[in-house]
């Protein structure tokens, strides 16, 4: 193997904590409600950090220092939209959702909360949810696994085939055994190794290339545009940069986070963690990618694998500066960025699955402990069927990932967010708004209209449809008054 010893034992010793917490959550694992939710126990500090690890892949720690790596600071705008919509999601939807959750059913999955908060009898509310979950999931599932692959690939020389194999096993194994509990705590653990990753990388850059003004200078000499937030793009390019943000309003495996905590009180304080997690997350990705402009220029020599794909800054920066034991756990963060995305992943597919088919129209009579070995098997499943989409490395999986952000963000932000914050919404609201949210994005896509990012027009025609087709109708006695019970809920304990 093309690597040394002490980054193989530390992510060797990694993968094995790891494995270790998702046994240790087997033991607390008895109920349906317990292996998708945890049982809605989550405090504060692990709501918040497995919501911003689970929303953060490892585009975080390649994708975006190698933009910033390539094009300077004019590609921070989509940070600067994240931060936005995480906040605004966290404000408006997170504590609502809590207990809207709770009081339409004790509904454990998000297709299962529209069944129940829109008394859709028909079923056709939750069958045509679940299935845009499993679609676009399978899909994100997969990108996952290849950007494990290639950490794999990359680090230690395997075979593409065999890095597959690697990269996705331990993730499979712990959300396997130990359910939405396990995937929570790996979670809170890779996020705190991600921002240690984050903090301490671009400091030991800065002092490696002389401190921050020789770095601005060597910059500035490479190419002065590399400060221009304005840099190669249009009013358009920044909107659909920052038009990322919107998404958050409709990510099951962020939104499982909030209705997996154990009160609305916890959500303040989860929202302050969370919130500074990120800030400091993204301006330490950011920083990373700007300041790599400066070291690589002035160590050419070093520059080769980063100048055939930029993607790899990070990786080359972690193993030049650092020992090769830091070395090994900045690595590390990579993989912890891959897998808490990946297992959140698999896990919210086996819930649409298991909950929202299984239960729902095969087997209604079924026991906890069936509907929990059901959701094992159902992990399973989805993350072999991920692994043979992405067994070509070629596959254009990667490019589907804004694609199924846009899809889930126009599909279900406006139906989760008006659902929250509008007593009047109501049943066949909430499918035209799925359908217009869906359709607009795979249309937009398709044209690529205007330069715009898809998931915008589709937000926006979604939120239109639910209120007209809304104002066609009525809400029933039981929605209102539960929506009251909820939001009275939530003002008496937020």
């Amino acid at each position: 193997m093309s690597v040394s010893n002490p980054t193989l034992i530390t992510f060797v010793i990694y993968i094995a904590a790891m494995v270790l917490i998702g046994f240790m959550a087997y033991r607390s694992t008895n109920n349906l409600s317990d292996y998708i939710l945890g049982g809605r126990s989550l405090g504060s500090v692990v709501t918040a950090l497995s919501a911003g690890a689970s929303d953060m892949s490892g585009w975080l720690l390649m994708g975006l220092p190698g933009a910033i790596y390539m094009s300077g600071l004019s590609e921070s705008w989509i940070a600067i939209g994240l931060i936005i919509g995480a906040y605004l999601n966290w404000l408006f939807v997170a504590g609502r959702l809590r207990v809207q959750t709770e009081h339409n059913g004790d509904a454990l999955t998000l297709p299962d909360y529209f069944s129940s908060r829109f008394e859709d009898k028909s079923g056709l509310l939750r069958i045509i949810s679940a299935v845009v979950i499993l679609v676009f999931f399978t899909i994100y599932c997969a990108s996952g696994i290849v950007a494990g692959a290639r950490l794999f690939e990359s680090t230690f020389g395997m075979s593409y085939e065999t890095a597959l194999w690697a990269g996705a096993a331990a993730t499979i194994a712990y959300t396997f055994v130990g359910g939405f509990l396990a995937v929570s705590w790996t979670d809170t653990v890779q996020a705190t190794l991600m921002i240690f990753a984050l903090l301490l990388t671009p400091i030991i850059v800065l002092l490696a290339t002389g401190g921050i003004d020789t770095t601005f200078l060597a910059i500035e000499a490479q190419d002065p545009s590399n400060f221009d937030m304005l840099k190669n793009t249009t009013f358009i390019g920044v909107i659909s940069l920052m038009g990322w943000g919107l998404g958050y309003f409709g990510q099951p495996h962020i939104l499982a986070r909030f209705m997996a905590a154990d009160s609305v009180k916890s959500i303040a304080k989860a929202r302050r963690i969370s919130m500074t997690w990120m800030i400091l997350c993204l301006g330490g990705t950011v920083a990373v990618g700007f300041f790599g402009i400066a070291y690589f220029s002035a160590n050419p020599a070093l520059a080769l694998p980063v100048t055939e794909n930029h993607e790899r800054v990070f990786i080359e920066l972690a193993k030049i500066l650092f020992n090769p034991w830091v070395a090994g756990v900045l690595l590390s963060a990579i993989l912890a960025a891959v897998m808490s995305t990946l297992s959140c992943q698999l896990l919210v597919c086996s819930s649409a699955l298991t909950e929202d088919f299984y239960k729902t129209f095969l087997r209604k009579t079924a026991s906890q402990v069936e509907l929990v070995w059901v959701g094992r098997a159902m992990v399973l499943l989805v993350a072999l069927i991920a692994i043979a989409l992405a067994a070509n490395p070629e596959n254009r999986v990667l490019g589907l990932v804004s694609y199924a952000w846009a899809g889930f963000g126009a599909a279900f932000g406006p139906v989760v967010l008006i659902s929250v914050i509008w007593k009047d919404m109501t049943r066949n609201g909430a499918l035209a708004g799925i359908l217009v949210g869906a359709i607009t994005v795979i249309v937009w896509k398709h044209f690529e209209l205007l330069g715009l990012y898809e998931i915008i027009p589709g937000f926006i025609f979604a939120s239109l449809a639910i209120y007209f087709v809304s104002k066609r109708g009525a809400p029933t006695a039981g929605m209102l008054h539960r929506f009251a019970a909820a939001e009275k809920d939530f003002r008496l304990n937020q």
